[in-house]
């Protein structure tokens, strides 16, 4: 069966490195969906204290993933890496039901949900 939300191990090191700088390694990673963005939709991720009956609950490389119910078909299969380059690193988000992609990289679109597309 496919995760909901696979985050890989380079993506979750990050993370973590994340949550121990800003103190948050009792946190888990929130990963959702919200309106907004060029092609309607935006990609979210934060830390999270509480989980709620709304939530569907991962456990990856060490890691508490939490997805409300209702992002779940959006997110569903979402790959989540973490690059290093030259210029920098950033995370990358592989979502197979987006059929349109902004160029920042962080706002979509599928087939079913369109969002709220705003200026960028």
């Amino acid at each position: 069966m496919t995760e909901i939300v696979s985050i890989s191990e380079a993506a979750a090191f990050q993370i973590k490195d994340m949550m121990k700088e800003s103190e948050e390694e009792q946190a888990y990673l929130r990963v959702g969906v919200k309106g907004g963005g060029c092609s309607g939709l935006s990609y979210g991720m934060g830390f999270e204290h509480e989980i709620t009956d709304e939530d569907e609950i991962l456990e990856q490389h060490g890691l508490t993933i939490l997805i409300k119910k209702e992002d779940a078909p959006i997110l569903n299969g979402t790959q989540i890496d973490y690059k290093q380059s030259m210029m920098g690193g950033g995370f990358t988000i592989e979502n197979p039901n987006a059929i349109a992609n902004c160029g920042c990289g962080s706002s979509f679109r599928t087939a079913a949900n369109t969002g709220t597309p705003e200026e960028c």
